[in-house]
């Protein structure tokens, strides 16, 4: 009988539950836990496909020095010897670790305690400081602690939910349906968008704010003023439970009509309606995520949005308050354990003298970190100019993710020693590794995670250990060991860990500091394998329950009173005449973060299967941009070079491209490499969202697209993207100068054995070429190129390579580029649960097919994860229009 277990999504904060089964064959499938109290059995996209990306392929398995396999013992007693030999030398600072919300909360803990209490240092911080340090530091100034104080409960309850920053139903796909469903429920529910460009997620706003970038901090500080003067306001709140209330409101008063309506470049029409939803609706949530956070005036965006749920008391209350939706899917759990530079664990603070005594005396540590360490970005510029001589990087790829990405890496490739613990051995970052660890994966891992919400779940393993690859905890508790630390890192396994972690967070707190779980500090063997989902606090001797914060007062700066900041809009336009662009980065629906795991999917990367940008069609018309041509995108920092998008979706003088494409996947892609190293200045979390390019068309004497049966080797062309598909992979391509010998080089890309001949077509006058290879009836490759972008019906490409073509006729069809009669294409997927094509949406559509959940009846497409229900509406839309015409 098969064998089902619980676990944990690990791909955004949302924190899904999953029900993973293995079968007698080994195979395995995944759905959504309906018990679950994040997704009640809803999962995305990624969610899904999650068996598709579990296998072996590329899997770093055994440990290696310098490229050469070697064992454990090995392995550690370098990593120890090295980062010894170098604080003996150098002193503690002199070493860094740089970790990852893909971690577990138990990797996480020893890691934070190994620097922080025994090396000494504060230099660990995380890719968590590029998407949520932001919130970090804005909670912390306003409520004294990093506390979310709502739930996802409230986002259903509230009559107004303003998403600021926030393409939810792409980001965050399943906590989009709970509230899209809840408004189907209650129509009289009205939701804002906030946000530069009209993502899919503004198709269930009754109002969209076209916002400049970085204009929320104005637009939020003239509703505080609004709401100073209106019936809104909440003087006994104010007066019981907060301090500065008049300083802020003097800064937000100052902000004349004419400065808010230049920096936010919204309509006084729109801004009025804003406010007025705003003072009328007592039960509002306001989500914020990347949009607000990667700015240079992320803290302050924070805290502009906090400042006007304090001012009216809307906070803590069923279907009222702000909440941080939160990227990764254990940036929550690294922020509980101090996994950023300047905290410390159990949400100690480690400028405070008593908290650095008392996680001392806890761990009975021989030192303990007397001051902040280096940020994320400052922390590779220490490696760059030889401050930090020994770096441990930690299941993260700051190759790709961290903004300056090629100085980055330069810092990387010249330090002394490199350390890199990852599952796949062949990344950006890891061909950098002096020595390379193997980690565990999705499936293989054993610990918690814990949510947006402040929910702690498992992630239960149901697969075997591959190889001899290790959990991240044990890597670095038998490094702390050889260290000689041998008795603070004697943890056997994982429930030792998560145990100590809950007595730490109870230790001498009486209630002083939001996270507690002393009532899980003396869990155990099969008490951890069985826990529950739960969301803290939960101190000892209490049940489990729903919990909100600050309804009442109780905030924990030391006179238990929050704070308003006093903030003032920030400078929004870097461009110049030389850089005239904004470029806006993002994510998109199927892919997450830098590919090395939905990269495997083939489905996942049938939506969008190569790197774009999004560009206004009068900025295209401009600079000479062409749809569906390649675009060179330049800022000081570097170039990348990806297909063009236009669409009116994109505000005029902005660019928006997404930052999953790396150099495994694509020539020059890598978009972190365009972002300028501007950071926050309080939270120290780069300006990802507005950076200042050109932008401009990339000449190509050529153009193609092939498909293949086996992974092609990185072929020596200008641009190339590349992707998983059905049956084999796709491959887009462009050319600066021609090929003399086409049929060579395929054989040399898509390793076609010499004795088979290509069947082929080429018109010399258009440019026009198509050769097909042939294994009897397998389908080895195919190319197409053409002078201009190929037009060839890419899904019936990429199905011939699951098709037998004994028929000579399917052959020649092949090499025509389109499908025979009865053969319908059926275009480009839009849906990725079920691989449905936008032609057959479209022919559902004329037979009659006039809505949403009449498409999906006919078709199953947005049945499933329903992240893809926005754009089957756009294409009924265009189809109803042009029957109309």
């Amino acid at each position: 009988m098969a064998a089902e277990v619980k676990t944990t999504c690990p791909y955004c904060g949302v924190g899904c539950g999953v029900l993973a089964t293995v079968d007698e064959a080994g195979t395995v499938s995944v759905k959504g836990d309906p018990e679950h109290p994040s997704n009640f059995g809803r999962l995305c996209s990624k969610g899904s496909a999650l068996a598709e990306t579990i296998d072996l392929d590329g899997r770093i398995l055994y440990p290696e020095i310098a490229g050469e396999r070697s064992g454990w013992d090995e392995a550690l007693d370098l990593v120890a010897r090295r980062f010894s030999e170098t604080i003996a030398e150098h002193g503690p600072d002199a070493v860094a670790f740089y970790v990852s919300g893909q971690l577990l909360t138990e990797d996480y803990y020893v890691a934070n305690k190994l620097m922080k209490g025994f090396i000494g240092s504060a230099n660990i911080d995380t890719n968590s400081r590029l998407c949520m340090s932001s919130s970090v530091a804005g909670h912390r100034r306003a409520f004294g602690a990093d506390t979310v104080p709502g739930t996802y409960e409230d986002i259903e309850l509230a009559d107004l939910v303003i998403l600021t920053g926030s393409n939810l139903a792409w980001c965050h796909p399943v906590i989009y349906q709970r509230l899209a469903a809840a408004k189907t429920a209650r129509p009289n529910m009205r939701i804002v968008v906030i946000d530069p460009r009209r993502t899919m997620t503004c198709d269930i706003a009754d109002l969209h704010l076209a916002i400049r970038p970085d204009g929320d901090v104005a637009l939020f500080m003239g509703l505080l003023a609004h709401l100073a003067t209106s019936p809104a306001i909440d003087q006994n709140y104010i007066g019981a439970h907060t301090e500065g209330f008049g300083e802020a409101f003097a800064a937000a008063a100052a902000l004349d009509i004419n400065e808010l309506l230049e920096r936010t470049g919204l309509p006084a029409m729109q801004i009025r309606e804003f406010f007025r939803l705003f003072e009328t609706t007592p039960k509002v949530v306001t989500c914020y995520s990347q949009g607000v956070n990667q700015s240079a005036s992320g803290t302050d965006k924070v805290n502009a949005i906090l400042n006007c749920h304090l001012a009216t008391g809307r906070i803590g209350r069923p279907g009222m308050g702000p909440f941080s939706l939160t990227g990764q899917p254990n940036a929550m759990g690294g922020r509980e354990v101090g996994g950023l530079a300047n905290m410390l664990a159990a949400h100690m603070a480690i400028e405070n003298t008593d908290d650095r005594d008392r996680v001392q005396r806890f761990w009975n540590s021989p030192v303990i970190a007397a001051k902040p360490g280096l940020k994320a970005v400052d922390m590779f510029r220490a490696v760059a100019d030889g401050r930090i001589k020994a770096l441990w990087i930690m299941a993260t790829n700051p190759v790709v993710s961290m903004p300056d990405a090629d100085s980055v890496e330069s810092a990387i490739a010249a330090c002394p020693f490199v350390v890199v613990s990852d599952i796949l051995k062949e990344t950006d970052t890891t061909r950098h590794a002096d020595v390379l660890l193997p980690s565990l994966g999705w499936g293989e891992k054993d610990g918690t995670v814990t949510n947006s919400e402040r929910r702690i779940s498992r992630q239960r393993p149901f697969l075997g250990l591959p190889g001899d690859a290790r959990a991240d905890w044990w890597q670095l508790a038998e490094v702390g060991r050889r260290m000689g630390f041998a008795a603070a890192f004697d943890f056997d396994a994982p429930d030792a860990i998560f145990a100590e972690h809950a007595a730490l967070s109870t230790f001498e707190n009486n209630g002083s500091r939001d996270f507690d779980i002393g009532a899980r500090a003396d869990i155990s063997g099969d008490a951890y394998d069985e826990l529950s989902p739960f969301q803290w606090p939960q101190p000892a001797g209490t049940a489990p329950g729903v919990t909100r914060f600050f309804a009442e007062g109780g905030f924990f700066h030391p006179d238990g009173k929050a704070r308003f900041v006093a903030v003032k809009p920030p400078a929004t336009d870097r461009t110049s005449a030389d850089f005239p662009f904004t470029l806006n980065t993002g994510r998109i629906r199927d892919q997450w973060h830098t590919m090395t795991r939905t990269g495997k999917s083939a489905r996942l990367s049938a939506h969008i299967a190569e790197p774009f940008a999004e560009i206004h069609p009068r900025d295209a018309i401009e600079t000479g941009i062409s749809s569906a041509g390649l675009v060179e995108i330049e800022s000081p920092h570097g170039k990348a070079i990806v297909r063009a998008l236009v669409t009116d979706r994109q505000a005029r003088s902005g660019v928006f491209a997404p930052m999953h494409w790396n150099d495994q996947f694509a020539a020059k892609a890598r978009i972190d490499a365009v972002v300028a190293p501007i950071t926050d200045p309080v939270s120290g979390q780069p300006a990802s969202k507005n950076v200042a390019v050109a932008i401009r068309p990339f000449r190509a004497t050529h153009y193609g697209f092939a498909v293949s049966a086996t992974k092609p080797a990185t072929p020596n062309a200008a641009y190339w993207a590349l992707a998983k598909a059905s049956g084999g992979w796709r491959l887009e391509l462009a050319f600066g100068e021609a090929v003399e010998d086409w049929t060579a080089w395929c054989r040399a890309v898509f390793a076609i054995p010499a004795e088979v001949e290509p069947l082929g077509y080429a018109d010399r006058q258009s440019g026009d070429l198509r050769l097909a290879f042939f294994d009897g009836e397998v389908l080895l490759a195919a190319l197409f190129l053409a002078r201009e972008p190929v037009a060839v019906a890419r899904n019936w490409a990429i199905s011939q390579l699951t098709a037998s073509h004994g028929d000579l006729r399917k052959r020649f069809a092949l090499v025509a580029g389109r499908p025979g009669a009865g053969r319908p294409d059926p275009g480009a997927t839009v849906c990725s649960c079920f691989s449905v094509g936008v032609n057959q949406i479209a022919a559902a559509v004329r037979g009659g097919c006039h809505s949403v959940e009449a498409v999906g009846k006919e078709t199953s497409a947005g049945t499933n994860c329903g992240s893809c229900r926005s754009e089957i509406g756009r294409i009924i839309d265009r189809c109803l229009a042009a029957a109309a015409e």
